[in-house]
């Protein structure tokens, strides 16, 4: 390994900027490389840090994407999360019409997801040393109150507590959440004509913030829900709140319903998993839903609609951006701006569906070649 010196801890060591020899230093090999413009891994010695750094595209401005912080059993997985999240943040953050390009951090914690003060600070100081490149915000792992402690290091950072009633800021949790249950009941409307969610049957991926959102959200409509988390507890209790029904995490997917919405980690729309769905539409939060490229078509040849996930799940994003961008010219960003902006989730799903049965292209192929033409690609 060959450091490169660019920034000072909190402690005023050194924060070195490294190449893994094995997992990154042939990362331009991965098939999701994507001609990234920045990857890099920074190690944090004293505080236990070790993050990646992706931006793949700066094309309409900074790259922006929040910081994952999770356990990876192997080193080239957070490589592989890393280099697919980040690029999924140049396609949703062109196709939300925001300008912004993708960029993504993930912090490989260890088995006991140990986060620390020290930690978060040195975090803060490596996105200060790229210099606004890259703009994080909250992700898996991560919080508003450690986007506060990274605030005291950088100014390229999003997702802070709202300063007042009404203001945009905090958790884009339910924000994202919103916009998959625009999502869905467009999705509905597309798939069965359908325009009240009366009696659909919902099956949900994961309950944390965003699941058990867009699940609150549709069991007011009147759907009928099945839950499964790996927490079984949190799925029994939102499933006794709503009235809803639980199955295992491992049962989820042969669930026979209208609706599938994984709202977990990603890569779970494989072959095994395609063929094991008993639901005509998959419209979820989670990012990168599709394992490889063939997926999309596959889905598509199964007759499943499919709501492409950096489409239906803006909602977080452009609730953190409408928030820095607004923090950056010192004007007021207000609820009701996110919420208008979200609202334009369902009509952008519709001009993706339409287009995908004109030309026989599936969702994704249609989405992202509007996204590549976005970008510049």
């Amino acid at each position: 390994m060959v450091p490169e010196v660019t920034g000072s801890s909190p402690v005023g060591r050194p924060i070195f900027h490294l190449w893994l020899e094995r997992q990154v230093t042939a990362f331009w090999t991965e098939p999701d490389f994507d001609d990234h413009e920045l990857v890099e891994l920074v190690r944090h010695r004293e505080s236990g840090l070790t993050a990646i750094f992706a931006v793949h595209s700066s094309h309409l401005g900074p790259g922006a994407g929040g910081t994952r912080f999770w356990h990876y059993p192997d080193p080239a997985m957070a490589m592989r999360d890393a280099l697919r999240l980040s690029r999924g943040m140049s396609y949703k953050n062109a196709m939300a019409g925001l300008p912004m390009g993708g960029g993504k951090a993930v912090v490989l914690a260890d088995a006991q997801r140990t986060k620390t003060p020290a930690m978060l600070a040195a975090l803060g100081d490596a996105i200060e040393a790229l210099g606004g490149r890259y703009v994080t915000a909250e992700d898996v792992g991560m919080t508003d109150a450690d986007m506060v402690a990274i605030a005291e290091r950088t100014s390229f950072v999003t997702g802070l507590p709202a300063k007042h009633a009404g203001a945009a800021g905090g958790d884009p949790g339910p924000f994202t959440a919103r916009g998959v249950y625009l999502g869905i009941r467009a999705a509905v409307a597309h798939k069965f004509g359908r325009e009240s969610m009366e009696g659909v049957h919902v099956a949900i991926q994961g309950t944390g913030s965003v699941g058990g959102g867009t699940a609150r959200l549709l069991a007011a409509d009147g759907a009928k829900l099945t839950l499964a988390d790996i927490d079984r507890e949190r799925a029994d209790d939102l499933a006794r709140e709503l009235g809803g029904e639980v199955v295992p995490a491992e049962a989820i997917m042969d669930v026979e319903c209208d609706v599938f919405s994984p709202n977990a980690l990603g890569a779970i729309l494989d072959d095994e998993g395609i063929a094991r769905l008993a639901a005509p539409v998959v419209a979820g939060g989670a990012n990168n839903q599709l394992a490889l490229e063939r997926h999309g078509p596959a889905l598509a040849a199964r007759g499943i609609l499919y709501a492409p996930d950096y489409v239906i799940n803006a909602g977080g994003i452009i609730a953190v951006t409408l928030e820095y961008l607004a923090r950056q010219t010192g004007e007021h960003c207000g609820v009701e701006q996110v919420q208008a902006k979200l609202d334009e989730i369902p009509g952008r799903l519709s001009a993706i569906w339409k287009d995908a049965e004109t030309t026989g292209r599936s969702p994704d192929q249609v989405a992202d070649a509007m996204a590549q033409k976005l970008i510049g690609r």
